[in-house]
């Protein structure tokens, strides 16, 4: 009896130094798209009031984590009888992607003539009710968890596939762990971002040496700050036209050797700022159709 219990113990070890190295490996695989999930989501989580980063922030994770919650399990089903499922998601999130970083785009080369007022602004400023603010926030929440709902599909499916083949266990258990270290890692790190300039002025007040490390590293963080909140919007930007793109030219025969020539990343950029502009296009169209039956109602 005991040394059946011993034994069931070492399997049990066993199986989870497999998942441990496994989970390493599908993590390394996910990299890249965790690098655009952090630059996406920083993005996202930023432009906020002072006072208000780390609740939306939290909001944002609880958010990713509920995201998680649902695809694991219709991945691991799509994964067992309907492969071609894994497939058609992904490349419906890369539409959405695409669309959402060629608008950035368009906006930016396009600027609307009355553009929505902005959350970032002080305390002392009163552009906006606190009412107008709320509604603001939720719906720049709601918006931050969608895109975060496209990009957790990319990483579940990338560690997924580093697993198939495996017993179903050991499937659920490695690409639960990648799925649990890409929402704590990702959101910490912007949770580090967000509060960079609360950080530097503790530094700052534990010397009244300007001359001090602390007082010149608390300046070099406030100072940062600012920049790297700018960048964000530019790097989150590249960031969901290559993820769009890797879709479409991972998932897609025809794309396989379209512009062979050109760098991996230069491709897919290429390629997601086409399938967004044509997505873009196809809204417009859309909405005017749908204008043009109203009126005539």
């Amino acid at each position: 009896m005991a040394s059946g219990f011993f034994a069931l113990l070492d399997d049990i070890a066993s199986l989870m130094d497999d998942v441990v190295v496994m989970s390493k490996i599908s993590t390394k695989k996910t990299a890249g798209i965790l690098g655009d999930d952090l630059a996406v989501n920083a993005e996202k989580a930023t432009g906020f009031l002072a006072s208000r980063e780390l609740p939306v922030l939290w909001a944002i994770t609880k958010g990713s984590a509920l995201n998680k919650l649902i695809i694991l399990p219709i991945a691991f089903l799509l994964s067992a009888f309907a492969p071609w499922g894994v497939t058609l998601a992904l490349i419906l999130g890369g539409v959405y992607l695409a669309f959402e970083g060629f608008e950035k785009v368009y906006h930016f080369l396009v600027p609307h003539k009355h553009e929505d007022a902005e959350i970032n602004h002080s305390e002392d400023d009163v552009v906006l009710s606190e009412e107008e603010l709320a509604i603001a926030e939720k719906m720049k929440v709601k918006s931050a968890i969608f895109t975060d709902f496209i990009l957790s599909v990319e990483i579940v499916i990338i560690a997924l596939g580093t697993v198939i083949g495996k017993p179903i266990l050991f499937q659920i258990l490695v690409v639960s762990v990648v799925a649990i270290v890409a929402t704590i890692g990702v959101y910490g790190i912007v949770a580090l971002i967000v509060r960079m300039d609360d950080f530097g002025l503790k530094l700052v007040s534990l010397n009244d040496n300007k001359k001090s490390i602390s007082h010149i590293v608390g300046n070099l963080l406030i100072r940062t700050l600012p920049w790297v909140i700018k960048s964000l919007s530019v790097v989150g930007t590249i960031a969901l036209l290559l993820v769009a793109g890797g879709i479409f030219v991972h998932n897609i025969e025809f794309l396989h050797h379209f512009l062979e020539a050109l760098p991996s990343f230069i491709r897919d950029f290429i390629v997601g700022l086409i399938i967004g502009l044509l997505a873009f296009l196809l809204l417009k169209i859309f909405i005017f159709i749908k204008k043009k039956f109203s009126n005539d109602e």
